[in-house]
């Protein structure tokens, strides 16, 4: 199979397209052909060393977490997906090595798999992943926001920022997006109410909301929960995805667990929830995708599109 590796670390030069065998499917693994895999900050990050002292590495290294694609067979103990299934997948883990999902066929554990919203392309449902258990898991579990309460969401417009206005929205809350101006339609057009960045953003929220917001979900990090702090009412609840260790602020980190995947597909599948893709490319691209990505000039999911 065609797969994009990397033999060392570094950033996208190291990148290369070439041939490995055919992935073996386990007893409760899936084996996926892959359509389209979606790029994350995450994945440059371990590509480029971050985590050498944390994590087991053992190159060549197939990138990507993020998949969408078709069953082609499934384990004895996975009978729940059957070949012809569209799915998606997230399939970090705990070990790098030739296995993520730069690649045509991608064996995955069961529990990582969930079935593709009808709704959704492959390129928008491989922008999922990652994204949606990132912004389920702080909007529903960290900051359990209830029907009726009012969120402000930093960095509204982000991948994971769009997906938790979506869900926070979905719950039956008034959600208020911070983002720039250039993001504000968007941000309407999938029910957010808008702010600004910057110095004035504490006077637009408390204009919208005079006693505060209940809770405040942060996607960009950088010290944004202390900088607008006074638009939170006393004993509103705060998580942060970007600046660990913030007091009186959960922290959310992304696991796996297939309850919350399946529940944001369900969202996506009744039409509650959207990806915006901000560009395509081709697996032989992979390096210039991630020189995109990072220049942090396109608006929405990078994606790769394989086969």
């Amino acid at each position: 199979m065609k797969a994009v590796v990397y033999r060392r670390y570094g950033g996208p030069e190291v990148l290369e397209v070439t041939e490995l065998p055919e992935p073996k499917t386990h007893v409760d693994s899936v084996l996926i052909r892959v359509k389209a895999a979606g790029l994350n900050r995450a994945d440059a990050a371990i590509q480029a060393g971050a985590l050498d002292k944390a994590v087991e590495t053992f190159f060549p290294v197939v990138p990507g977490w993020d998949i969408a694609g078709v069953v082609e067979r499934s384990g004895p103990g996975a009978a729940e997906f059957t070949p012809g299934d569209e799915v998606i997948a997230y399939i970090r883990g705990d070990v790098q090595r030739a296995h993520g999902g730069f690649a045509e066929l991608v064996s995955a554990d069961v529990r990582t798999v969930a079935h593709k919203p009808s709704t959704m392309s492959f390129s928008e449902a491989a922008g999922l992943p990652l994204a949606g258990l990132t912004a389920y898991q702080g909007v529903r579990h960290a900051l359990a926001v209830q029907p009726g309460e009012t969120v402000l969401v930093h960095g509204a417009a982000g991948g994971v920022g769009s997906v938790a206005v979506q869900i926070a929205k979905a719950q039956g809350a008034r959600v208020i997006g911070a983002g720039s101006p250039d993001d504000h339609d968007y941000l309407r057009t999938i029910g957010a109410e808008t702010v600004a960045y910057g110095e004035g953003l504490t006077g637009q929220v408390l204009g919208l909301v005079p006693n505060g917001v209940d809770a405040m979900f942060d996607t960009i990090g950088r010290g944004t929960l202390a900088a607008s702090a006074a638009a939170a009412r006393p004993g509103a609840r705060l998580a942060s995805i970007a600046d660990p260790g913030v007091p009186g602020s959960t922290d959310v980190f992304a696991r796996m667990e297939h309850a919350d995947l399946t529940a944001v597909t369900a969202l996506a599948e009744a039409g509650l929830l959207t990806v915006r893709v901000g560009a395509v490319f081709p697996l032989e691209k992979a390096a210039e995708a991630q020189r995109a990505f990072a220049a942090g000039n396109i608006t929405g999911k990078v994606i790769l599109k394989i086969g």
